[in-house]
């Protein structure tokens, strides 16, 4: 049992157990990554998976040798986008059934809400913003398959979006991972991943706020 407790620590921990998992699997961590960031993005009940900071802590890895950058790149860009597509087709066949339901097993209905109005507010840009938040990533294909929002408008956004996130995420540990001022402040660079994922949010409100301050000018003309 208490193996069972460990294996499923590093599983969920993997980005702060990654160089322990290489040591022990060698070329099957590929694998072991794969199968993170697709279920971290392609199913509702595995939110809590690490993301931003796995791809980061990958990247960092690979400029020490231990994972061949361009291997990784192409394995989590086909799970990122993989992971998406799954998510939405799960919410278009059986999403407006879940939506009915008062209570879901596994899932925070909240989390299911906060992911709809922020699609009501953003519209298809979601898919392509919500790959830096946390939860809401996971949950914005699901509600997208649930709106019935049309396929070749969804993967279009989601192969954006996930190439944006991985190249961001893994080239930004590879180049800077190894600097001697992030090894040394790990906090800073957790504090710099969060600014960053949350970067888009923020440029959409201020745009949000100039575009409302232009229709409040309009009218009172």
């Amino acid at each position: 049992m208490e193996i069972f407790r460990t294996a499923i620590d590093i599983f969920v921990h993997l980005d702060k157990n990654l160089a322990l998992v290489i040591s022990q699997f060698g070329p099957l961590t590929y694998v072991v990554l794969f199968l993170i960031i697709f279920l971290e993005t392609g199913i509702v009940i595995t939110p809590f998976l690490p993301g931003d900071s796995l791809l980061f802590a990958a990247g960092t890895l690979s400029a020490s040798g231990s994972l061949n950058i361009f291997f990784l790149y192409i394995c989590l860009c086909a799970a990122a986008i993989l992971g998406d597509t799954v998510n939405y087709w799960i919410g278009y066949i059986i999403g407006p059934r879940i939506f009915e339901m008062r209570r879901i097993p596994l899932i925070k209905k909240e989390n299911l809400t906060k992911t709809e109005k922020f699609y009501e507010k953003y519209g298809g840009k979601t898919i392509i913003l919500a790959r830096f938040i946390p939860i809401i990533r996971t949950f914005a294909p699901f509600v997208a398959g649930i709106g019935k929002m049309s396929y070749g408008k969804f993967i279009s956004f989601n192969i954006i979006g996930g190439l944006i996130w991985v190249t961001l995420f893994t080239f930004g540990g590879y180049f800077f991972g190894n600097l001697s001022i992030i090894k040394n402040n790990f906090h800073l660079a957790i504090f710099g991943i969060i600014l960053v994922s949350i970067l888009p949010i923020i440029i959409e409100y201020i745009k949000h706020l100039k575009d409302k301050r232009k229709t409040v000018e309009i009218s009172l003309d």
